[in-house]
């Protein structure tokens, strides 16, 4: 009689089960939680960090235009390193990775909390985001594999935790630290964290065994990865100078899609490619990459205008103006474990569906009465009501994505959607930076090409603040029409649940259950 093995089983890449060290034999949910310690570093760093860059910029006398690349050189880094994220887990396992990156995102942070001055603070948090690049695609891989399929949901859902955690704490620790001790401890304060997270994973995960099928794809690599980076790069600049069509930007901008567009090519021709791109004709993956990009993009681009608009129109502190958001988080986190569970029960399309309309239906109530004069009441409930929609569209989404791959696909799978994230999140950023100067230069002439800086500078906020309030509200509604177009994409996810699989009682399906389990489905996704 043949027994299924343990679910922390490997897999060949012939679809053969094989039993790996175990450990203490800890179950999915306590692997989770050490996933989720883990996770909640680079979010929580990054939510931080943001509040903190004008008093870096004070601090260390250096031009905003300069500080703001200690979050922009990070984000290059984690473009750089997710690439090879796949090949990694096949070189080193996800238990080795997964410590790795942790023990290198803390010692960068170390490095950071040292710095002695704005160029050495950058390049200390290129090395943080080299490590921390890494953290969310094995985590979720590490996941993936300790659950179940018909548990799938409930298991991502946790994963969004940190999602929940970082923006909520985030500014508000952050806001504390910078104010109170020290801008070092906005760093120091992963080291305590990465160090406790080091130890559950060294106890908890089951000890995995390395089983490297092919060699690293370094063409690939050579172009995917510097094609990222140069393609956030000319983004960032070109949101940076509210000029994407100058010299500095367009031409890294074409570079990256030049280079991307290359590995594509090679992906779809190579034997062994560094990312797999035949998962996109599985119609559930696609449909679920198409959402997150356009949603991502859209959600996130459009968070960056919030503290912005509470701070320039309104008149609020950095402090308050995370306060303010509070009631949004708490929303898209509550929600985000409720629909965790749904996913398991209900088919992804109709709760994503739901969700993206939601979102929208919140965003464009909010988005219509941004004023100078708003109570804020009407503002925070808006926005809690698209926080509801984004907890029933992200961990969903993804979940449907990776849902009934197999033990192979599925650190390609989670470095994929890391990518497309990142890159969506990037871009998004970008477009509304460039769309929010250029409203701000239509109704404040006096300000074009000079930022935001130049507003500050006119002085007598209340008698600008209606115009300014005009230009977020003609931001804001190109994001609530791309966050709508996400609808389409969102309609090709399926609708109906996928028919259990046989039981052991069926004498025509009698095979282990860690096999069916890792058994891919067809490219229509049934």
């Amino acid at each position: 009689m043949t027994t299924a093995p343990s679910p922390t089983a490997d897999f060949t890449s012939t679809g053969q089960a094989t039993t790996s060290d175990d450990g203490p034999g800890h179950g999915p949910m306590a692997v989770a939680m050490v996933v989720v310690l883990g996770s909640l570093l680079p979010i929580l760093d990054m939510t931080v960090v943001n509040v903190a860059l004008n008093h870096l910029s004070q601090g260390f006398d250096a031009p905003l235009v300069t500080i703001q690349w200690v979050a922009t050189g990070y984000t290059l880094a984690l473009a750089t390193v997710i690439p090879i994220t796949a090949w990694a887990v096949g070189r080193f396992g996800t238990k080795r990775l997964y410590m790795f990156s942790i023990g290198l995102f803390a010692f960068g942070s170390a490095l950071a909390g040292l710095a002695w001055n704005a160029e050495s603070l950058i390049a200390f948090r290129v090395l943080q985001g080299l490590g921390g690049g890494m953290i969310m695609p094995v985590g979720m891989t590490i996941i993936i594999r300790a659950a179940d399929p018909e548990r799938m949901g409930r298991m991502m859902s946790i994963l969004g935790i940190p999602v929940l955690v970082g923006p909520l704490a985030g500014p508000i620790l952050g806001g504390w630290l910078v104010d109170d001790v020290s801008w070092r401890w906005i760093f120091f304060i992963n080291i305590p964290i990465g160090m406790l997270a080091l130890i559950l994973a060294a106890q908890i995960f089951p000890r995995d065994t390395p089983r490297l099928t092919h060699r690293l794809d370094l063409p690939g690599l050579l172009m995917l990865s510097p094609g990222l980076t140069a393609l956030i790069y000319g983004l960032a600049v070109g949101g940076e100078r509210s000029d994407p069509g100058s010299a500095g930007a367009l031409v890294p901008t074409v570079l990256g899609v030049v280079l991307v567009t290359a590995f594509v090519a090679r992906a779809l021709t190579a034997r062994h490619p560094l990312i797999d791109l035949r998962l996109f004709r599985r119609r559930p993956f696609t449909a679920a990459a198409g959402t997150l990009t356009l949603f991502a993009c859209a959600y996130f681009g459009s968070m960056l205008l919030l503290p912005l608009y509470y701070q320039v129109v309104r008149g609020q502190s950095a402090t308050a103006s995370g306060l303010l958001g509070v009631p949004q988080v708490m929303a898209t986190g509550i929600t985000m474990q409720i629909a965790g569970r749904l996913i398991d029960k209900i088919a992804p399309g109709r709760i994503v569906l739901t969700g993206v309309g939601l979102a929208s239906a919140g965003f464009l109530a909010f988005t219509t009465q941004v004023g100078a004069h708003t109570p804020y009441w009407v503002l925070v409930g808006a926005l809690s009501v698209m926080g509801v929609g984004v907890g029933m569209t992200m961990m969903p989404t993804t979940a449907a994505a990776t849902r009934n791959l197999s033990h192979e696909e599925v650190p390609v799978a989670s470095t994929t959607l890391n990518i497309i994230q990142q890159v969506a999140v990037s871009a998004g950023t970008a477009l509304m930076s460039v769309l929010l100067a250029g409203a701000i230069a239509d109704r404040l002439p006096a300000t074009a090409g000079s930022g935001l800086g130049a507003v500050h500078a006119l002085g007598a906020r209340h008698a600008i603040a209606p115009r300014l309030a005009d230009a977020f509200q003609r931001t804001y509604g190109w994001a609530v029409a791309l966050m709508l177009v996400a609808l389409l994409p969102a309609l090709l996810l399926p609708r109906r649940m996928p028919k259990p699989a046989a039981t052991p009682a069926d004498p025509a399906n009698r095979i282990p259950s860690a096999l069916a389990k890792a058994q891919a489905p067809s490219p229509d996704g049934s």
